[in-house]
């Protein structure tokens, strides 16, 4: 559908399970959710003394994908959400735990844990993902483009599709899909982002196939590394467009020298 806008705006129907695409690793990621219990006022100290670093540790390890602790309205129980790599990464995590304050002075806590295996897989945006995606934009390009830029598709209905890569509730990844002017309809992918902790698991892959797929036909155009989205399918661009070059790629046919535009909030990059 193409409106005064001069885009096109395609309408990808969305029939797939609300649960997600499962994304199939080599390994499953582990995950860690329950409740520390205090007995009394002094261990609650205790734990308020120990905590902050014990979560700034953690946080820093380079398989922990999810590390938040928050107090009840009970002051004396904590409720914990943990996600790892994978099993090693969370035998590495209590190696380092064991050998720490926290280690040491609070194993006395009581503990009502849920481990579990998990896969991740993806999934229509939700509203209330924005926050995370916001936060996985900028840390993954270290700046505040890419998440204005998203935050400028959605906020001027140029959209049309945000899939994220979830795992025990926590966004490892994200990819777009925006409409292109031009004599056809098309679209542009960008951005593309995966957490620094959940990198080479193939969870950047499968948001661009699930992007194409979910496409269903209608031409993509991307602005990226060719030697990357020759996986895909992507070719040599020969469109006039103001980032025509070797980085300017197509999955689909447009017509050759064709002029095509972005949507407006690339232009604020």
């Amino acid at each position: 559908m193409s409106c005064a806008c001069g885009h096109h705006h395609p309408r990808l129907p969305d029939s797939r399970d609300p649960s997600g695409t499962p994304i199939e690793l080599a390994r499953p990621m582990v995950a860690l959710s329950g409740r520390l219990i205090c007995a009394d006022a002094r261990q609650m100290m205790a734990a308020l003394s120990l905590l902050p670093d014990h979560v700034e540790l953690s946080r820093a390890e380079p398989g922990n994908l999810r590390f938040d602790l928050w107090q009840d309205e009970d002051p004396l129980i904590w409720h914990l959400a943990e996600l790892f790599r994978d099993a090693e990464a969370f035998a590495a995590h209590q190696h380092r735990t064991a050998d720490s304050a926290w280690g040491r002075d609070g194993g006395d806590l009581g503990r009502d844990l849920e481990q579990r295996e998990v896969m991740p897989a993806i999934r229509a945006e939700q509203r209330g993902d924005r926050d995370a995606i916001d936060r996985l934009l900028r840390e993954t390009f270290d700046g505040k483009d890419e998440a204005r830029l998203v935050r400028g598709l959605r906020d001027q209905g140029d959209l049309t599709l945000s899939l994220v890569a979830e795992a025990a509730g926590t966004i490892l990844g994200q990819v777009a899909l925006s409409p292109l002017t031009g004599e056809r309809p098309a679209l542009a992918l960008a951005p593309l982002a995966v957490a620094a902790g959940a990198r080479g698991l193939g969870i950047g892959t499968a948001l661009v196939r699930e992007a194409i797929a979910r496409a269903e036909g209608t031409p993509v155009v991307v602005l990226g590394d060719p030697g990357y989205y020759a996986r895909f399918g992507f070719e040599p661009a020969e469109l006039a467009s103001p980032y025509a070059g070797p980085h300017l790629l197509v999955l689909g046919q447009l017509p050759r020298g064709a002029a095509i535009g972005h949507a407006p909030a690339f232009a604020a990059l």
